[in-house]
C-alpha cells in the first residue's frame, strides 16, 4: 500500500504542481506583453488561460499533500525533521500561491495593473518556485531518514 500511495503522491505532484510552476512562470512576460498592447486580443487571451491554469492546477494540487500524508503515515515518518520541513515549505508554498500570486494575477487579468505588478509577481512566482523545488529535493534527499533512499 505505501508503494501505491507513494506513487500516486509523486504522480500528483507532477501534474498537479508541475503546470502551476510553468504557468505562472510564463504568466509575467505574457502579462507584460499584453499591458504593451491592450488591443491584442490574443495577448489578453494568454494571459486569462495561464490565470485559469494557476487557479485549476492549484486545486488539484490539494491531493498532493493529502497523498502526501497518507504516505509518511504509511512510511512511519510522520515526524522526521525532513518531512517537517516539507511540511513546512509547502505550506508556505500555498500562501504564496493563494495570498501573493493569484490574486496578482487576477489583477492583472482584468485589466488593472501595470509593469511594476508583473515585476513583483514574477519575484513571488519565483519564490513560490523555489519553495517548490526545496520541497522536491527535499522528498528525494530526506537528509537523516532511515528508510533506505
Amino acid at each position: 500500500m505505501t508503494k501505491f500511495l507513494l506513487a500516486v503522491h509523486v504522480l500528483a505532484a507532477i501534474v498537479a504542481i508541475g503546470p502551476v510552476t510553468v504557468a505562472a512562470s510564463m504568466f509575467p512576460p505574457a502579462a507584460r506583453r499584453a499591458l504593451a498592447a491592450p488591443d491584442d486580443a490574443r495577448a489578453s487571451e494568454t494571459v486569462r488561460l495561464l490565470h485559469r491554469i494557476c487557479q485549476v492546477y492549484a486545486a488539484v494540487g490539494l491531493a498532493v499533500p493529502v497523498f502526501g500524508f497518507a504516505t509518511a503515515g504509511a512510511m512511519g515518518v510522520m515526524g522526521d525533521p525532513w518531512l517537517v520541513t516539507s511540511i513546512v515549505l509547502t505550506v508556505l508554498a500555498a500562501g504564496v500561491l493563494l495570498v501573493l500570486v493569484l490574486p496578482r494575477q487576477e489583477v492583472l487579468v482584468e485589466g488593472a495593473g501595470a509593469r511594476e505588478t508583473t515585476v513583483q509577481l514574477a519575484m513571488f512566482t519565483g519564490v513560490f518556485n523555489l519553495l517548490w523545488a526545496t520541497v522536491t529535493i527535499l522528498m528525494i534527499v530526506r537528509p537523516g531518514s532511515t528508510t533506505g533512499a
